[in-house]
């Protein structure tokens, strides 16, 4: 489907302005020199994987890079989508190095709050963002389990969320439940590599069919949840 199948005008101004825009696609420049850095840093570190329950293993820094960063353009499209719906508290379920991180802070005057489950990989991160001076981003280290739930006891609302930390079933469902009490109309969630494996498409066809989303967009990499009752019952897959 592309913007001429779309006939809500909510849809069609995000699918022309937000993710078809040729605005931002190149990324930003400072942070894709902190990810290039990345990629060559040979560098070992302990990366220990709290999701799937494996000991702490040696890897380098770039190989971590090459494999679980956000690519460019997946990164500033998320950027996008923040600064056209002014959402000022972010969360980041999942932060890898950070350069993601960076991207969903770029707006100045928005709080983005990152949880990272690996503490070697933490530590890298929050060089990251040292090294791009952000400073309107905050990382919570340890266990997702217990970290989201201290932290939503501490926040009202969220206005923007990205679910992109253990890529399973029952935990990626577990997440989009806990967030569901801080969401608000004009929330947007996202769910990334919805198509990735089986778990992850029953997770997103499980969440997609919640009774508080109103219209949510399969972009393929990424599946984008709207809670607007404005919205028409729909969901609608898009070319990206």
């Amino acid at each position: 489907m592309d913007e001429h199948s779309l006939h809500s005008p909510h849809l069609f101004d995000f699918y022309t302005n937000v993710v078809r825009s040729k605005n931002g696609h190149q990324g930003n420049a400072a942070f894709e020199s902190l990810r290039n850095k990345l990629l060559k840093d040979t560098r070992e570190i302990d990366e220990q994987d709290l999701g799937s329950g494996n000991a702490a293993s040696p890897r380098t820094i770039m190989s971590i890079a090459a494999t679980s960063l956000s690519p460019r353009w997946l990164s500033a499209f998320y950027a996008r989508i923040i600064k056209h719906f002014n959402a000022r508290i972010i969360i980041e379920l999942g932060t890898s190095l950070g350069i993601n991180s960076l991207y969903l802070a770029e707006k100045k005057d928005s709080s983005v709050t990152t949880f990272e489950g690996s503490p070697a990989i933490a530590e890298i991160a929050l060089l990251t963002f040292e090294f791009a001076g952000a400073k309107n981003i905050s990382l919570i280290q340890g266990n997702l389990e217990t970290t989201l739930n201290n932290y939503l006891q501490s926040v009202r609302k969220i206005d923007f969320a990205l679910i992109d930390a253990n890529h399973r079933y029952l935990p990626t469902v577990k997440y989009f439940e806990r967030l569901l009490p801080r969401i608000h109309e004009s929330s947007v969630v996202v769910v990334d590599d919805i198509h990735q494996s089986s778990e992850m498409e029953k997770a997103w066809k499980e969440i997609r069919s919640h009774r508080l989303i109103y219209t949510s967009l399969d972009l393929f990499r990424c599946g984008i949840l709207f809670f607007d009752p404005s919205l028409n019952k729909q969901n609608v897959i898009l070319q990206f």
